[in-house]
């Protein structure tokens, strides 16, 4: 089913009707969609709904089952105009997760276990959000990959992640960091300032007035926690291509680096394993 507009969907049935979870996937170019699109389907994200510009030609990978609205996502506040539009077209209490294409979700036991039945395990501790990392891939053969996308060539950093207090006018705010590291880090000359952080609430249930802000953090303060006061919880990762795909796309990085790869760079594995052996994400109290 195709929309031609945000306006039209979200008067749709098949939105206000939407079993959960629901992954939206924006799309701003036509790079792994389709991959995008099926590892999201294969972790049992019950709806998937692809946002891409209307020119965009995806119909051969639109057969994955998807909701297709038309929107020009490049545009200035794109992402908080279709998260916000889709989440309050939900019902409330919905699982919602975003991302872009050529980005891809990693949860603990991914293999094994549904993105339904880490939901449901995180919601019973009374979290209603996830905070997930976003982790850069990128191809370790930039010669053989000019956009620098290659799924079974691609490499990440096994090191150099940090974190800093999140503060509020010099308050340091209860749970919450601001977490670097990655692409973003090490060619932090070719990144803005305020894209330079890698922590996303990706993951949140829909409930009335809550609103996604352009640093990918929520409305409500308690969404941005990391954790509940008395324990650790479940996070996430979001394994991306997209900070890579951006520093070959753009002419004022792109013939200042040779490669991605460094001494700190190991082949990805595709598996949520690695991740938490590399301390990428946290189990929590789910095993």
């Amino acid at each position: 089913m195709r929309f031609s507009s945000l306006a039209e969907a979200k008067r749709a049935d098949a939105i206000t009707g939407a079993k959960g979870p629901v992954a939206v996937i924006i799309a701003e170019d036509d790079v792994e969609v389709a991959a995008t699109l099926s590892h999201h389907a294969e972790a049992g994200f019950h709806t998937l709904v692809l946002v891409a510009p209307e020119e965009l030609d995806l119909d051969a990978v639109e057969s994955a089952g998807c909701l297709r609205i038309d929107y020009p996502n490049m545009s200035i506040g794109a992402t908080t105009d279709i998260v916000n539009t889709i989440a309050q077209a939900l019902a409330e209490r919905t699982w919602l997760y975003y991302c872009y294409n050529a980005e891809f979700l990693f949860y603990p036991f991914s293999e094994t276990r549904t993105v339904g039945e880490m939901l449901a395990f995180h919601a019973e501790e009374r979290r209603f959000s996830m905070l997930t990392y976003v982790i850069d891939v990128y191809a370790g053969d930039l010669g053989q990959s000019d956009n620098a996308v290659a799924l079974a060539d691609a490499h990440l950093d096994r090191s150099g992640y940090y974190a800093l207090a999140r503060d509020d006018n010099g308050t340091p705010k209860e749970r919450q960091l601001d977490f670097y590291g990655g692409l973003r880090w090490r060619f932090e000359e070719h990144i803005a300032e305020s894209r330079r952080r890698i922590d996303r609430i990706s993951l949140v249930r829909t409930k009335p007035g809550i609103t996604l802000n352009d640093d990918h953090t929520w409305s409500e303060d308690e969404l941005n926690t990391y954790s509940c006061p008395w324990h650790h919880n479940l996070t996430a990762a979001v394994v991306s291509f997209r900070t890579a795909k951006a520093l070959r796309v753009n002419p004022a990085s792109r013939f200042d680096i040779g490669t991605f790869r460094w001494h700190n760079s190991v082949p990805f594995e595709w598996k949520s394993q690695q991740l938490l052996d590399l301390g990428l994400m946290e189990p929590g109290q789910w095993f």
